[in-house]
């Protein structure tokens, strides 16, 4: 049986790229390593773009001012630093000579480095603003991709790992690598211009500094490269990591693990996830350190001899003293320029790699689509009727069989009560029904036709479902309720109905705010935590308060007590009404209100009928029903028996 799921990605064989084997596959490979980077850095500039387009333009303007500024600011020094050395040749100086020497190029200095302070401090706010904005619209095409996506892909090792990377670089990678873009920018306008200057003295200087940098940059790139890869192949640790240290702090959880001591194991746990995962980061840093302090010794002893050459140049050509340190400055300043610009490309080239988890997450395709260009419409409000035909599946990524071959037909108005022992297949036969999965085998049909066919919004619509691990939503009592159908407007009096029906009313009404009262203790201060029992009792709100043709209750009085469900129950024989059910239940005491019942056993379907029909079969119904009554009675008699 072939396991049904989306396709694999081919993100893993894009890292898998095999470095160049001969001379002749180099141009080729660099191209593509070119292309592939220009296409991340088009798509980062386009995440700007559409978050904030001035922002954008203003990273722009700073990044060409930046070029400039350090330029500026060496002939701005090289001039002051010549009038000092006036000064200093002056046979009898006095203030006022002093400070017409030295005035005019105090001033141009304050005034450029003020409007410098300026830049840099509008730079700053840009830079912040940005980057909140820029992760604000990330996070949220994140969430709507997310809200689009199969249920499917949630239940996939891979999925999650490019999920968890995607969130995990949202926040920051955009930004950083569009601010290292324009850095570079400006940093290779800054070295051109010192190129210039010092080729009037030392032309073959900057080809030295560049040469001297070739290493440097093999050995940035490849741990670069490297250390994107081991981030990349060990997101499972990372993800244990988070586990591990978000379960200590975990409000839901922190009760359990104090009682039963288990703080001390998950603490040894994520140490020893740690440290396996420090290890081979620390090896990557370490092996990086060991080559840069090789390369930066021989390049400090190039650039000291380069120095040398300058500043006997300067003394043989009678230059000023300004002179040399405009000419050391700007070799200092290329050496800074070019080794700027081989981390900041790094830099980009390993967030454009990382940035490839949200580009291959945001082109995870939907596959719980119609498969009819047109699809069809679902009629509401009126009886339906479903058929499962020969139905099998499997999850995605698996090859067990949860159900196998599975056929029946339900009819208009039939109230449906699925039997079985745990993992029989029930619940996922519930999902297969919403469509929330595709079946691997087999077919489902909704009046007559293939329920792939059907809109799948509308398909969702006719559906009111409450499933054993049903949602807690921290909002009010109110919204919690009206979640069981978002699509109407919030009807105060349909909302009680729906509470009293599931006799929630009696709780909420001595709540702090009634209706209007927050739950969980997450965001508010009043919130309210109910019991189990209390929040399942609003799940079956929701389903009253739902507008559904085709009603399915998964477990949904598991939580309740014996009075409290038999309330419920009395409540459903209403609800039930003109609409087709769907009921999950351990307590077979419920079945006995069934038009059909679908026996479960290792995902087949083995017994079908009506409590009577099941009864005289003597099968897997016969024994579960009069085991459970036995029980029950046996329960019933001790308490009848014991001293009051």
């Amino acid at each position: 049986m072939r396991p049904m799921g989306p396709p694999p990605s081919d993100f893993n064989e894009k890292l898998k790229e095999p470095l160049p084997k001969t001379l002749r596959e180099v141009p080729g490979y660099l191209k593509r390593v070119a292309a592939g980077f220009f296409t991340r850095l088009l798509y980062i500039l386009k995440l700007v773009w559409e978050a904030k387009k001035s922002l954008l333009v203003m990273m722009i303007f700073m990044a060409a001012f930046n070029g400039v500024s350090p330029v500026l600011s060496a002939y701005i020094s090289a001039n002051l630093l010549n009038r000092v050395a006036d000064v200093l040749v002056l046979e009898t100086p006095d203030f006022n000579t002093i400070a017409a020497v030295l005035l005019p190029a105090m001033l141009l200095q304050f005034g450029y480095m003020f409007f410098v302070s300026l830049v840099n401090t509008v730079s700053n706010m840009v830079t912040r603003v940005s980057s909140e904005v820029v992760t604000n619209h990330v996070k949220r095409k994140i969430m709507t991709k997310a809200k689009e996506l199969d249920i499917a892909s949630f239940d996939i090792p891979d999925f999650y790992e490019r999920l968890e990377n995607a969130n995990r670089e949202a926040g920051m990678r955009p930004i950083e690598v569009i601010r290292s873009t324009f850095n570079i920018v400006s940093t290779a306008i800054s070295a051109i211009s010192f190129i210039v200057i010092l080729s009037v003295i030392a032309w073959f200087a900057p080809l030295v500094v560049m040469v001297l940098s070739v290493p440097s940059a093999i050995i940035t790139f490849s741990y670069r490269k490297k250390n994107f890869r081991y981030m990349r192949f060990r997101s499972k640790e990372r993800r244990q990591m988070a586990y591990y240290s978000g379960m200590l702090v975990d409000k839901d959880m922190v009760k359990e693990l104090r009682l039963f001591g288990l703080a001390d194991t998950f603490i040894f746990n994520y140490n020893r996830v740690f440290d396996q995962y420090f290890k081979g980061i620390k090896k990557l840093i370490t092996g990086e350190s060991v080559w840069n302090v090789l390369v930066s010794l021989v390049t400090t002893t190039v650039n000291c001899a380069l120095f040398f050459f300058i500043a006997y140049t300067v003394t043989m050509g009678n230059g000023e003293i300004g002179d040399y340190s405009l000419y050391t400055g700007a070799l200092t300043s290329i050496a800074s320029c070019v080794a700027t610009l081989v981390a900041t490309t790094s830099s980009i080239y390993e967030g454009t790699l990382f940035i490839d988890n949200m580009i291959v997450f945001m082109n995870e395709k939907r596959r719980i689509v119609p498969t009819l260009p047109q699809a069809r419409q679902v009629t509401r409000h009126v009886g339906h009727t479903i058929e499962f035909r020969d139905v099998s599946f499997c999850y995605p990524g698996t090859d067990r069989a949860v159900l196998q071959h599975v056929s029946f037909t339900v009819n208009p108005g039939d109230t449906v009560v699925l039997v079985g022992l745990n993992g029989a297949g029930k619940t996922t036969l519930l999902k297969l029904l919403t469509r929330l999965y595709d079946p691997t085998e087999g077919m489902i049909l909704l009046d007559g036709y293939d329920i792939r066919e059907y809109d799948t919004a509308q398909l969702y619509d006719m559906f009111g479902v409450i499933f054993q691990d049903f949602g807690k939503y921290a909002f009010t009592v109110k919204d919690n309720i009206h979640f069981g159908d978002i699509s109407k407007p919030q009807d105060t009096q349909a909302i009680r109905d729906a509470a009293t029906a599931s006799a929630a009313d009696d709780f909420i009404s001595r709540l702090p705010h009634g209706y209007d009262t927050p739950l969980m203790r997450i965001f508010e201060q009043t919130g309210v935590e109910p019991s189990i029992g209390q929040w399942q009792k609003l799940a079956i709100a929701r389903a009253f308060y739902s507008d559904s043709d085709v009603l399915i209750l998964d477990e949904p009085t598991a939580s309740l007590d014996a009075i409290a469900e038999q309330e419920i129950f009395n409540q459903f024989d209403r609800l039930r009404e003109d609409k087709t059910t769907f009921f999950v239940s351990h307590r077979l005491s419920s079945a006995t209100i069934a038009t059909k019942i679908l026996v479960l056993d290792g995902g087949r379907l083995t017994e079908t009928g009506n409590h009577t029909q099941l009864m005289q079969q003597k099968g897997t119904y016969y024994k579960l029903f009069t085991t459970q009554a036995s029980r029950y009675l046996a329960e019933e008699a001790e308490r009848k028996g014991a001293p009051v």
